[in-house]
Parts: C-alpha cells; structure tokens; sequence
C-alpha cells in the first residue's frame, strides 16, 4: 500500500488544488427598464428599478 514518505506543507497541498479553481462570472440579465445588463435579483445601478418598482432614487431627499 502507497503510504506517503513525508508530510506535505499547506502551501504545496494548496497549489494541487489552485490549477483547476477558476471564479465564475456573474450571471448578467437584461433590465426591463432601461435595457442595461445588471445581476439577477438586483437593483440595476442606472435606473433604479427593481421588479418593476423604484426602489432608489437619483433625488435627494427634502427635509
């Protein structure tokens, strides 16, 4: 049975494992406002708009 000759760092067991970790792009869809591309579930960053309400504004508030 392969049993290994010596301890192996957290630094050399690591880079096995880095090779095949790539980070996955975000999922952009389609604003029904303003025809911008934002994330899914999000407020769009242009217009404001979520799920058809506005829910942030460009005004600032009156006191």
């Amino acid at each position: 049975m392969a049993v290994p000759k010596g301890k192996v760092s957290k630094q050399r067991g690591n880079k096995r494992f880095a090779n095949n970790y790539k980070a996955a792009m975000p999922t952009l869809v389609e604003c029904p406002q303003c025809h911008e591309m934002k994330q899914s579930h999000r407020v769009c960053k242009k217009c404001g708009y979520y799920d058809g309400v506005q829910v942030v504004s460009d005004e600032p508030e009156k006191e």
